[in-house]
């Protein structure tokens, strides 16, 4: 029995990986050949012919369902759910491109092949289904790992680069949203002491990295119920629901004793463990969102 060798470049990768680099290539190779058997084995349909209406909305079907599917594969890592998701909008595609192609050219009576094709869509249909429902169970395990990064609302524009953690704005709703449901809480404000001395003697890279390493130690001392935010520079600001002052004050003590245990980096090897202040406010008030944050910055 013959076997296939692959080149050693080719031989050492996952099958997955194989797949990936070589997916938009033979879905080329296939909407290419379709498209050379219809224009050989058919008649070309004069413009008179044609449905305008049906070759613009298949025509314009097939062409969204293609970006669908390179936005699919493109933001997604490899997985059983993107199996899914890329073959079902795979087999969406050639069933659209084969009805786009049937306006354009008339086959044979006795070719049905194209009729067969055309039942991919369905099929792809059902393929994404699947896939969808395994995205969602994905999304909630997911969810479950950003629940002190986000609350109710997930908006990617307000997420900072360094520590993935959303912005001030992000808190700013959020508090918001605390004081329309009518539950007490506090927030709280936390940063370094001498920061800026880490970042002149380091650089740019090791702040950012002191700043990720930080909020870290931040989310694992984080009630679950808790939501982490990064004001600017070295200030995060953490939203308390359901929290008085006296836990508040409690909560605020416990983070800065974790915050003060960290070691960065100093000029010449030396480790430097930075001094640590915080604020506490209530988030009940009649001030905006915006200045109770204000406020807490001036008080650090």
């Amino acid at each position: 029995m013959t076997r296939l060798i692959l080149p050693a470049s080719l031989a050492n990768r996952p099958l997955n990986l194989l797949v990936r680099d070589f997916f938009y290539p033979a879905l080329a190779l296939v909407l290419s050949a379709l498209t050379l058997a219809f224009a050989t084995l058919g008649e070309f349909k004069a413009l008179a012919e044609w449905h305008w209406t049906d070759v613009l909305a298949e025509g314009g079907m097939a062409l969204m369902v293609g970006v669908w599917l390179v936005y699919v594969r493109g933001s997604r890592p490899a997985g059983r759910v993107t199996t899914w998701l890329t073959l079902g909008l795979a087999a969406m595609l050639v069933g659209e491109w084969v009805d786009a192609l049937d306006e354009v050219w008339r086959l044979p009576k006795a070719m049905v092949w194209d009729n067969a094709l055309e039942a991919l869509t369905p099929l792809g249909m059902l393929a994404l289904t699947v896939g969808l429902h395994f995205w969602r169970q994905e999304q909630r395990v997911l969810s479950r790992q950003l629940a002190q990064r986000e609350r109710f609302t997930r908006d990617h524009r307000a997420v900072d680069r360094v520590t993935q953690l959303a912005d001030a704005g992000y808190m700013a709703e959020q508090i918001q949203l605390e004081r329309g449901l009518g539950r007490a809480g506090c927030v709280l404000m936390l940063g370094f002491d001498g920061f800026d001395r880490l970042t002149r003697e380091q650089g740019l890279q090791a702040a950012d990295r002191a700043l990720e390493a930080a909020s870290l130690t931040l989310l694992l001392n984080l009630r679950p119920q808790d939501l982490l935010c990064r004001y600017a520079g070295d200030r995060f600001v953490v939203l308390l629901p359901d929290c008085n002052a006296a836990e508040g004050e409690r909560l605020a003590d416990e983070l800065k004793a974790a915050l003060a245990q960290l070691n960065f980096n100093g000029r010449d090897g030396q480790r430097l463990r930075l001094p640590v202040r915080a604020a506490l406010r209530a988030t009940a008030g009649t001030q905006s969102p915006e200045q109770l944050l204000l406020d807490l910055l001036q008080a650090l």
